[in-house]
């Protein structure tokens, strides 16, 4: 699953996923900053994830893969400390600044049902809500053509997953 989630970051030309992102109810992301694959060194792997410090504060623009060709200005904090698992599900702490810092953030608001729009002013927010409401109605209209599954089927998928996970 992980390994998959690296290839659909990578093929999206992305450098963070988060579980929910492509409908897996699990809390947990994966990350390159550098969002090269041949850079394996690179990739991490954050299990149900903490962000237990945050420092500072500067504003930077980002995309998101579930918001394709939408960007904006997002603040966020230029130092973290990132408690979480690993795939061997060791504990283990990160002291993050720069790109590997709002990448981890971002991705983090991603397990807490945030996307970044949420997170800049009212006057950005107004400036993107037309290209957020088109990507809906474009999702919708491939529903409906039963290129991508209904509401309700998908729903029937994740609870599937949630049984699966506690059994």
């Amino acid at each position: 699953m992980i390994a998959r989630m690296f290839e659909l970051m990578y093929e999206h030309r992305g450098i963070g996923l988060a579980a929910n992102q492509v409908a897996l109810p699990y809390r947990l992301f994966v990350i390159n900053p550098s969002g090269d694959p041949d850079l394996k060194d690179e990739e991490f792997v954050f299990i149900n994830p903490e962000i237990v410090r945050r420092n500072g504060s500067e504003e930077s623009e980002e995309g998101c893969l579930s918001l394709p060709e939408i960007y904006g200005p997002v603040p966020r904090a230029t130092r973290i400390v990132v408690d979480a698992f690993n795939l061997a599900g060791e504990q283990f702490e990160m002291d993050l600044t720069g790109l590997d810092a709002r990448v981890v953030q971002h991705e983090y608001d991603h397990l807490e049902g945030v996307l970044f729009p949420d997170r800049v002013s009212a006057a950005v927010q107004q400036q993107l809500q037309p290209m957020i409401d088109q990507l809906e109605r474009e999702f919708r209209q491939r529903q409906q053509s039963g290129e991508i599954a209904s509401d309700s089927e998908l729903q029937k998928q994740l609870l599937a997953l949630e049984k699966a996970r506690t059994s």
